[in-house]
Order: structure tokens, then C-alpha cells, then sequence
């Protein structure tokens, strides 16, 4: 008896060691990072007044042929992934399937679950897209903190940029610009959301990012 409870004691350290290397505490925190940024986009799209240009792809594409928005998302997203390959020799990385796949899987379930409010008047839906944007940059911020690799767009921006020569800026202008009339032609929403986001969400990521990256490192010396 007295063998088995130290055997069950000696588990619940080398369980507790492994959580809380900091490998593991990365991937729960790029995991959750994901999670929070679907919820943030749920709110922004039922606050309906506009979203991100990808977002306007995803809803464009979910509602000219069908499926959902997380599944398109997943679906440019690998596309991306691929054209990146093809364009920058940009290897794919786990963090980046992982990204692929969970952030549109999250969108749908967050969705699917009823989970996010709606916005009567249009003051409620101001506050919601206004809440959304900022949770939204959070779990960005919480994502890319971990530093397990860029999303597939991001790195189909690098891939650009190595290829053409042209600056980042000018880059993300461009792709930001070319996907939000794609997502506008197909039926995607461009409001006034559209390009508060597209003004905002830098300045906002910019200060997150630092934020969880210091909590990052006392939870490493911590462990």
C-alpha cells in the first residue's frame, strides 16, 4: 500500500514537472492565445459591423458556397500555407498547423455553442465589436508570445516580401486591401469595423505582446 501511494505520489510530481516545463507552458498559452482570439472574432462578427479582411474572405466564401467560416478559414489558411512554400520557401512548422487548424475549429465551436451575446441597439453592438477587438489583440498577443512560429497569413506576408523586395508595410497593405474586396465581391461585410480594425489592431497587438511575453517568463522561473 505504502509502495503504491509513493509510485502515485512520484506520478503527480513528474506530471506536474512536465506542465510546468516551458515547452508546455508555450503551448498551452499559443493553444489558449487561439482560443481567446476566435472568441474575440465571434464578437466582432455578431456585433455586425464589420470584421478583419480575412474575416471578410471567410464570411464572403461561407456565404457564396456554403460550409462554415472556421472551415473556410482552415481552408484559405492551408492554401496559404502552401502558396508561402511555393512563393518564400517558407517551410511549414507545427505551430503554424496548429494555428491552421485549431483557430478555425475554435471560431466554429465558439459559434455553434451560442456562447457570444448580440447587440440589440447600436450602442450594445459598438461595446461588443469594441470588447471583441480588444480580446480579440489579447489572444493575439498571447499567440505569438510563445514564438512556435508565425500564422499561415503572416507568413505568407514574409513570403511576399522576400520574393518581390517590396517593404512589409506595404505588403500587408496590399494583401489586406486585396482580400477585403475578394471577401466585399463575394458577399463578405465592409463597414466601418473593417477599417477601425485594420487601424487599431497593431498599435493594440504591439502592447500585448510584451505583456504576456513577461508573464511567459516568470511562469519559467517559476518552473
Amino acid at each position: 500500500m505504502l509502495r503504491k501511494l509513493e509510485s502515485l505520489e512520484g506520478e503527480k510530481i513528474m506530471w506536474r514537472k512536465f506542465l510546468l516545463h516551458p515547452l508546455a507552458v508555450r503551448y498551452s498559452v499559443f493553444m489558449i492565445g487561439l482560443a481567446v482570439m476566435a472568441f474575440g472574432i465571434g464578437m466582432m462578427i455578431e456585433a455586425h459591423l464589420g470584421v478583419a479582411p480575412w474575416d471578410t474572405l471567410h464570411i464572403g466564401l461561407q456565404k457564396t458556397f456554403g460550409l462554415t467560416i472556421g472551415i473556410w478559414s482552415q481552408i484559405v489558411g492551408a492554401m496559404i500555407i502552401l502558396a508561402s512554400y511555393i512563393i518564400g520557401k517558407i517551410r511549414p512548422n507545427v505551430g503554424m498547423f496548429l494555428n491552421m487548424f485549431f483557430f478555425g475549429l475554435f471560431i466554429d465551436v465558439f459559434m455553434w455553442l451560442n456562447w457570444i451575446p448580440t447587440g440589440e441597439t447600436v450602442l450594445e453592438r459598438v461595446i461588443l465589436f469594441a470588447v471583441g477587438l480588444l480580446i480579440y489583440t489579447i489572444g493575439t498577443g498571447m499567440y505569438i508570445s510563445p514564438r512556435l512560429g508565425a500564422g499561415p497569413r503572416d507568413s505568407f506576408m514574409l513570403a511576399l516580401h522576400e520574393r518581390m523586395g517590396w517593404g512589409i508595410g506595404k505588403v500587408r497593405i496590399g494583401i489586406e486591401c486585396t482580400v477585403m474586396v475578394l471577401g466585399l465581391l463575394l458577399g463578405g461585410p465592409v463597414s466601418v469595423g473593417t477599417f477601425v480594425t485594420a487601424l487599431a489592431i497593431g498599435p493594440l497587438i504591439k502592447q500585448f505582446i510584451p505583456m504576456w511575453e513577461r508573464i511567459l517568463a516568470k511562469s519559467y522561473g517559476a518552473a
